[in-house]
C-alpha cells in the first residue's frame, strides 16, 4: 500500500464527508493505493456514525473511536499503530489542510528519500493576535531549543516514511514536536514544504491560547528528554554532588572557624546563630535530594511504560 492518511478529529461531523470526497478524488486521480484512518477522539456529535457509513461505502476507510477525549497525541499514536502504507500523511479534519498537497508530499518521501516532511502554512487565515503571533513566538523558541529548523512545528499536514511512525512514541501533548521526536530517534532527513492554509469552513477551533502555554512546557520537557532522558543521573547526580560539595565545604569552614576562634579566645557566636550554617545545611539536603532523583530516574527507565494512555471503544475496518 502506498499511502495511509491519518486524520484525528473531534466533533467534525459537518466536514467529514466533504473531506473524504476530496481525498478520494486526489487518490483516484493519482492512482494511489491508500487507506484513510479516522480517529474519533471522543466526539459527542455524529462524527462516528459518518465514519461508519464511509467505511461501509469504501473498504479503504477505517475508523478508531476513543471512549472519551484523550487528545491529539493519543489519537495520532493509535492511528500510527494501525497504518499499513509506505508513506503516512497526517492532516486535520476541519478542511484547513488541503488534500491536493498529498502528491507532492508523497514524492518528497518516496523520490527524495526524506524521513519526514512538515507542512509550512506561510500564509494563514487565523486571528493575528490569538494565533499567528503566538505561533511565531512558539516556533522560534522550538527552533532555538530543538535545533530542528522548521517554520511551523504545529502544522497538522505532515508526511512520514512508515519507519518513522512505527519507531516514535507520541504521547501527552507531544504531537507538536513529532519532528523533534523523529530527530531524537535518529531520523535526521527532515524538511518542510510550503502548503496552502484554508479558512475554517465549519465549526470552531478546538484549541485555545492555553495550547501555547502547554506547548512551551512540553518544549522544556522534550529538551530535557532529548538531553538527559536516557541518563538522568548525569544531570541530577551532577547537580546533587556539586551542591552537596559546596554545602559540605561551607559547613567545614564554619566548624574550623569556630574552633580557631575558641582556641585564640576571639569573639565568637554559636554555630546555630550563623546564617551560613543553615545555607550550607540546605545545600547538602537539596544536593542529596537531587542525587536521589537521578537515581530514581535511572530505576524508572528500567520499567518504561508499555500501556497505552487511551481506551479504544470501537473500530471499523481495522483488522
Amino acid at each position: 500500500m502506498q499511502l495511509s492518511i491519518v486524520i484525528p478529529l473531534l466533533n467534525e461531523e459537518e466536514s467529514l464527508t466533504e473531506l473524504y470526497n476530496w481525498i478520494v478524488s486526489v487518490m483516484q486521480s493519482n492512482s494511489y493505493s491508500y487507506e484513510i484512518i479516522f480517529i474519533d477522539d471522543g466526539s459527542t456529535d455524529d462524527s462516528w456514525k459518518i465514519i461508519q457509513e464511509l467505511s461501509v461505502k469504501n473498504p479503504s476507510v477505517k475508523g478508531i473511536k476513543f471512549n472519551r477525549n484523550y487528545g491529539k497525541s493519543q489519537a495520532l499514536h493509535a492511528g500510527f499503530l494501525a497504518t499499513e502504507g509506505d508513506v503516512v500523511i497526517t492532516m486535520d479534519a476541519d478542511l484547513q489542510d488541503n488534500p491536493e498537497e498529498i502528491p507532492a508530499l508523497y514524492r518528497l518521501i518516496q523520490e527524495e528519500n526524506y524521513d519526514l516532511v512538515s507542512g509550512w502554512k506561510k500564509k494563514r487565515y487565523d486571528s493575528v493576535i490569538s494565533k499567528n503571533l503566538p505561533s511565531k513566538l512558539f516556533n522560534a523558541a522550538a527552533r532555538k531549543t530543538s535545533g530542528v529548523k522548521l517554520h511551523d512545528f504545529n502544522c497538522g499536514l505532515k508526511a512520514y516514511h512508515k519507519k518513522v511512525v512505527k519507531n516514535i512514541d507520541v504521547y501527552g501533548e507531544m504531537h507538536r514536536y513529532i519532528p523533534v521526536l523523529a530527530k531524537n530517534a535518529g531520523f535526521v532527513k527532515i524538511t518542510e514544504k510550503e502548503v496552502k492554509h484554508q479558512a475554517r469552513k465549519y465549526g470552531k477551533t478546538k484549541f485555545g491560547m492555553e495550547r501555547f502555554i502547554n506547548g512551551f512546557l512540553d518544549l522544556i520537557s522534550i529538551w530535557f528528554l532529548s538531553k538527559f532522558g536516557k541518563r538522568p543521573m548525569h544531570l541530577f547526580g551532577a547537580l546533587g554532588v556539586l551542591m552537596f560539595f559546596f554545602g559540605f565545604i561551607a559547613a567545614a569552614w564554619i566548624g574550623l572557624s569556630k574552633l580557631y576562634k575558641m582556641y585564640h579566645n576571639l569573639p565568637n557566636i554559636l554555630v546555630t546563630q550563623n546564617p551560613w550554617f543553615y545555607i550550607s545545611l540546605i545545600l547538602m539536603v537539596i544536593g542529596t535530594q537531587f542525587f536521589l532523583a537521578g537515581f530514581l530516574g535511572e530505576l524508572i527507565l528500567r520499567s518504561k511504560r508499555e500501556k497505552e494512555q487511551y481506551l479504544v471503544s470501537k473500530t471499523t475496518g481495522i483488522n
